[in-house]
Order: structure tokens, then C-alpha cells, then sequence
């Protein structure tokens, strides 16, 4: 079964590749890579959510989120490489959740992100990773992931 089988499966659409906010490309290949730039929970070309998790966003909200993210980064990968079957890796995966000052579960928020990949990509989804606490993201977005994905 094909990525993009799995993407159906669940559910889900690949969205169209949201626009840069600034100077910048959804995604950059070199050889064998793919890095994506990060991506906000943009949902046809709207930031479904703002504000801070631990105060105005929940952490299971926010784990939902960072799954839009990581549904934007996958269709920015497809988007450089024609077709999802060609990834034969994600290899990392970077979550940055803006968080309240007493909120300490950043990782169980990017987990979101994470989960999706390994639905859609199997074994190939497992990924390195960091979750990061900051005070702020772009637009006031509760979260931002990014990822490097190595293609055929």
C-alpha cells in the first residue's frame, strides 16, 4: 500500500502545499534529502488555531496540530519528489511548541506529528527528533514541525 493509500485510509487528504510567509521554499532537496521548512497548522490556507499551549490550547489540541504540520511537511516533500512512494526515510523531525511558562509536555504534543508519519510511512516514519519549547511562533501558531526526509 502506497503513502498516499495510507493518507486515504486515515482519512486525510494531502493538502495543497501552503505559501511561504517570507523569504523562503516549503521544501529544498540536496542529493538525497528533502528538508522542509517549517510548517504551521495552515488548513486551506487558514491557521486553524493561535495561542499558547498550556494556556489557551490544550495539549491534546495542540498533538492534533502538530498532525496538520506534519500533513503540510509530507505534502512539501511530495510536492519536491512527484510522488511519496520515492521517501525511503524520514529521518527527523524537529516540533516547536509554543508554550506556556509552566507547560512541560512538548513532546507529547509533537508525538502528533510523529504518530502520522508512522501511519503513513511505516517503518520508514520512525524518525530522530526534537521537541522544543518557545515562546513564540510565527502568526502566534501553537505549533511548527519540520522534517528531512530521505527520497530515491
Amino acid at each position: 500500500m502506497s503513502p498516499e493509500d495510507r493518507i486515504r485510509d486515515l482519512g486525510l487528504q494531502i493538502p495543497d502545499v501552503a505559501a511561504p510567509l517570507a523569504s523562503y521554499v516549503p521544501a529544498a532537496r540536496t542529493g538525497a534529502y528533502v528538508y522542509t521548512s517549517g510548517q504551521l497548522p495552515i488548513v486551506k490556507g487558514e491557521l486553524v488555531a493561535t495561542g499558547k499551549v498550556g494556556a489557551e490550547i490544550d495539549p491534546e489540541r495542540a498533538a492534533e496540530l502538530a498532525k496538520v504540520c506534519a500533513l503540510n511537511a509530507i505534502a512539501a516533500v511530495r510536492a519536491e519528489v512527484g510522488e511519496l512512494s520515492r521517501v525511503r526515510r524520514i529521518v527527523k523531525v524537529v516540533g516547536f511548541v509554543a508554550s506556556a511558562p509552566d507547560f512541560f509536555g512538548q513532546p507529547q504534543v509533537i508525538n502528533g506529528a510523529s504518530d502520522l508519519l508512522g501511519e503513513v510511512f511505516g517503518d520508514a516514519g520512525r524518525h530522530a527528533r526534537s521537541a522544543v519549547g518557545v515562546a513564540v511562533l510565527p502568526r502566534d501558531a501553537p505549533v511548527e514541525v519540520e522534517l528531512i526526509a530521505e527520497v530515491d
